[in-house]
């Protein structure tokens, strides 16, 4: 069982990043055979200057083997050193109907955020798809919301299956990840790197403790008996306490005497006391990125040697050889 998933360096990993693709992705080194890359390709719809692109890019490849990542389990590389990726998304979008984009869900969401309409935002469908079938990915891990590229996916490798007469791409599978509770952001909407209320991963401990008190909540005194159900601070706690921790915090805000400075600063503990223990790994790969890029070279070097067996056979079925 081959599996392949990805993740933007558009930002600074933060714990909607954790818990909605960075636990499951680490989790899959159970399961079988694991692609992981750096869409850094992708990345570059959204974040223009390459300074920054760089610094994202590492930071999560960072990230990830400090929080256990294992490269013997899992082949885990950056997008752009993998060439086959494009020349691939070339051969899919002689297939591709202009239709079939214009109906992305992605594309209308972005450029309504007022990001630029680029013809990279407007293909973005069509280099996943090439991401996902030139590796022969039997299986991806996805979100609902991210259910169609898949299925522009298959729908491309069907179509460029009958144009050619052969079988060169295999119908990769949707595997629709549980549903996980909406981590909020510090303004109580989605968490998100668009919405500028994150809350990082591997910030400095001071400044995750001050973002931590700036979590909105509702103005009712301190003395006041309280909803932890209708609470961002407390919906946030449950991401990472244990069931007995959830209830004893939920009985002291229904109790009343308890303001939610003390709910945030509890938060701020749970925090350091899930990724604290990582942050040393990842100082010390930043003293040593010559040990990240050694793995992400490798990793490179794996991933295409995965891809030239599917890019020959399109390049044949194509007439290109």
């Amino acid at each position: 069982m081959r599996v392949l998933t990805g993740i933007q360096p558009s930002g600074k990993l933060h714990i909607g990043n954790y818990f909605g693709a960075m636990k499951p992705a680490l989790a899959l080194q159970e399961e079988g055979e694991v692609f992981l890359f750096i869409a850094n390709y992708h990345a570059q719809t959204t974040v223009a200057e390459a300074a920054a692109l760089r610094e994202y890019t590492q930071g999560v490849a960072l990230d990830f083997l400090a929080l256990g990542l294992d490269p013997s389990k899992t082949v885990f590389y950056r997008q752009s050193d993998v060439p086959e990726v494009h020349e691939l998304a070339w051969l899919l979008s002689l297939v591709c109907p202009m239709g079939l984009l214009e109906r992305a869900h992605s594309f209308k969401d972005k450029t309504a955020r007022g990001i630029d309409a680029t013809h990279a935002l407007f293909a973005y469908p069509v280099l996943m798809a090439a991401d996902i079938l030139c590796v022969n990915a039997d299986r991806v891990p996805v979100g609902k919301d991210q259910k169609q590229h898949l299925e522009i996916a298959r729908d491309l490798a069907g179509k460029f299956n009958r144009r050619t007469g052969e079988e060169v791409f295999k119908m990769p599978e949707a595997a629709i990840r549980e549903e996980v509770a909406v981590v909020p952001g510090v303004d109580g909407q989605k968490m998100s790197k668009s919405y500028d209320n994150t809350i990082e991963i591997f910030g400095p401990p001071k400044k995750v403790r001050k973002t931590v008190m700036r979590v909105v909540t509702d103005s009712t005194p301190l003395e006041d008996p309280k909803n932890p159900e209708t609470c961002n601070v407390f919906a946030l706690y449950k991401l990472f306490a244990s069931e007995e921790e959830q209830a004893e915090l939920a009985e002291r805000y229904r109790a009343g005497g308890m303001g939610y400075g003390e709910a945030k600063k509890a938060l701020a503990g749970k925090i350091e006391e899930q990724f604290g223990p990582y942050r040393e790994r990842r100082e010390e790969l930043e003293r040593n990125p010559d040990e990240v890029e050694d793995v992400l070279r490798d990793g490179a070097m794996r991933a295409r040697k995965a891809m030239q067996p599917v890019l020959n056979a399109a390049r044949r079925a194509a007439g290109l050889e």
